[in-house]
C-alpha cells in the first residue's frame, strides 16, 4: 500500500516536470532572447523620446532639459496641415473599414458554411498576403485609369485605398470575437420572437462591440501610420504626417523630428491603453 501510494504522489510530480520540459519559458537562453528583443524594440524608442527634449539642435549631443522643439513643431504649419489629413484620413478609413469588416465577419460566421469559403477569406486577407508594394502600385493603377476616365480627382483615392489597406486588420479581431461567442444568447432571443435585426441590434451588437473596437483602433492606427500606399496614392496637398516627416528626414533628422514622433508614440500608446479600458469595462 505504501508503494502504491509513493507511485500515486510521484505521478503529479512527473508530469509537473514533463510539462515543465516543454515549457519556452524553461528553454536555455529564453529570458537572454527575451530582454534582447525587449531592448532592440524599446531602446531606439527611449533615445528618440529623449533626445526629443534636447535643448541642443543635435540629435546625438544633450545639453540640457527643453521643450523648445515640441513648441516648434506645434507652430509648424506644414506639420498641423499634414496632421489634419491623416487624423482625417485615418477616421474616414477606420470608420469604413470597421463597418465593412464587421459585415465580412458577420457573413463568414454566423452563416452556414458555403462554397467558396475559403477563397472569401484570402481576399479579405488579401493585403496581408501580398507585399505593401504591390497593393500600392496595383491601387495607384486604378486609381489612374479611374482619374482618366472620370476626370474626377480628390483626397476621396487616398481615403478608399487607406479603407481597403484596413480592412483585414480590422476584420482579425471582429472575426476572432464572433467565433468566441456562442449561438445560445441569439437563439434565446429568436425563441422569444426577436426579428433578425432585434437580436443583432440588442444582443449580438453589444457583445461583439470589444472586438469592434479593437478592430477599429488597429485600423486607426494602421492607417495613421502607412507611408508606401499613401506615397503611391497621395496627391498635391494631400501630404500626411509619416510623409511629410519622411520628407523632413531626407534633409536630415532634427530634434523637431523627434518630438513629432514622440508625440505619435505618446498617441499610439494612449490608444493601446484607451483600449485595454474599453475592452475591460464591456467584458465586466
Amino acid at each position: 500500500m505504501a508503494d502504491l501510494a509513493t507511485t500515486h504522489d510521484a505521478a503529479p510530480a512527473a508530469r509537473a516536470r514533463k510539462l515543465k520540459a516543454r515549457d519556452l519559458k524553461a528553454m536555455p537562453g529564453f529570458k537572454a532572447i527575451a530582454w534582447a528583443c525587449i531592448v532592440a524594440l524599446y531602446l531606439p524608442l527611449i533615445v528618440l523620446i529623449v533626445f526629443s527634449f534636447n535643448d541642443n539642435r543635435s540629435v546625438v549631443k544633450w545639453t540640457e532639459f527643453s521643450l523648445r522643439w515640441y513648441q516648434a513643431a506645434l507652430e509648424n504649419e506644414g506639420i498641423r496641415n499634414a496632421a489634419w489629413v491623416s487624423v482625417k484620413v485615418a477616421l474616414v478609413a477606420t470608420i469604413l473599414s470597421t463597418i465593412a469588416a464587421t459585415m465580412a465577419a458577420l457573413a463568414t460566421t454566423r452563416a452556414a458554411a458555403f462554397k467558396g469559403q475559403g477563397l472569401a477569406y484570402a481576399i479579405i486577407n488579401q493585403p496581408l498576403m501580398i507585399p505593401e508594394i504591390v497593393t500600392a502600385i496595383a491601387t495607384l493603377s486604378l486609381f489612374s485609369l479611374v482619374k482618366y476616365v472620370t476626370g474626377i480627382t480628390g483626397i476621396g483615392y487616398l481615403m478608399a485605398a487607406h479603407t481597403a489597406f484596413c480592412i483585414p486588420f480590422a476584420f482579425m479581431p471582429i472575426r476572432a470575437r464572433l467565433e468566441d461567442m456562442t449561438l445560445t444568447l441569439e437563439q434565446a432571443g429568436a425563441d422569444l420572437y426577436a426579428t433578425p435585426l432585434q437580436a443583432f441590434r440588442y444582443i449580438t451588437l453589444p457583445l461583439l462591440m470589444p472586438g469592434i473596437v479593437a478592430g477599429a483602433m488597429l485600423a486607426f492606427v494602421v492607417s495613421l501610420d502607412d507611408v508606401i500606399i499613401t506615397l503611391m496614392v497621395a496627391g498635391p496637398g494631400e501630404t500626411t504626417l509619416p510623409i511629410y516627416i519622411l520628407g523632413a528626414i531626407r534633409r536630415g533628422i532634427t530634434p523637431e523630428i523627434n518630438a513629432v514622433s514622440t508625440i505619435l508614440v505618446g498617441v499610439s500608446v494612449l490608444l493601446v491603453a484607451l483600449l485595454f479600458l474599453v475592452q475591460r469595462r464591456m467584458e465586466k
